[in-house]
């Protein structure tokens, strides 16, 4: 995933820990906006597009917390990582309640937070790609038409697929030579991620394969443990 270009607002008041944070940061290719205390964070916030925010707990003027549900009120989907002195549940409770993505105990490790904002943003990432709006795809020799529910290959009669035969295969195409995560799947068209659920979904992988078989250069890799990948070969490329 790019870091380059995805702005974080870090609010921290500790000025020799947020300047420190900050390069740290913007040595990783973050471009970093550092306020001193929540109001500072809440204006530079509303002038500004960020990709996420990490807000310090205890501050001047303005908590975290409140910070985090003033955000929150004008945008409810970027992702809010809290940093705290205090390790208390009932702390950890609160922030997990307005809205935080994670929680991180100072001191911590520094590579850590940037696992924590890796791994956030390309949860983002990945929620918004199966949120869009596309539903004709051209996967090899076929063509799905995900709002009729059409796959059709070559100049042959199209299979209606069914509600999740479809979802599942528009999600693949979605990510062509990529992972789908299988917990994306089993929320977005499950609405749930237990062993029943999953066990399903290889059962819906399958019967899309059986569909795919036509076309030597579409298949459905499982990644283990992770999910699958809908692979197109090109042409002049041989089957593994």
């Amino acid at each position: 995933m790019e870091t380059e270009n995805k702005k974080i607002l870090l609010v921290e008041d500790d000025p020799n820990f947020g300047i420190v944070l900050k390069d740290y940061l913007s040595m990783n290719e973050y471009n970093v906006t550092h306020a001193k205390n929540g109001m500072e964070g809440f204006e530079k916030f509303k002038k500004d597009n960020f990709d996420l925010c990490i807000l310090d707990v205890m501050m001047p003027y303005k908590d975290g917390f409140t910070l985090a549900k003033e955000i929150r009120e004008k945008n409810e989907n970027i992702p809010i990582i809290f940093l705290t002195a205090k390790s208390m549940k009932e702390d950890v409770l609160k922030g997990y309640k307005v809205g935080a993505d994670d929680y991180l105990n100072k001191p911590f490790d520094s590579e850590v937070l940037l696992m924590k904002i890796k791994a956030i943003m390309q949860r983002k990432t990945v929620d918004s790609l199966a949120d869009s709006k596309q539903f004709e795809f051209e996967i090899g020799n076929f063509h799905l038409n995900s709002k009729l529910r059409f796959l059709t290959y070559q100049d042959d009669e199209p299979i209606k697929l069914s509600p999740k035969e479809n979802e599942l295969l528009r999600l693949l195409a979605l990510h062509e030579n990529d992972l789908m995560p299988r917990e994306l799947a089993l929320t977005k068209i499950w609405r749930d991620d237990n062993y029943f659920t999953s066990r399903s979904m290889d059962v819906y992988i399958a019967k899309l394969r059986k569909y795919l078989k036509k076309d030597e250069t579409v298949e459905i890799l499982n990644i283990h443990g992770e999910g699958f990948r809908l692979v197109v070969h090109g042409k002049d490329n041989e089957k593994a």
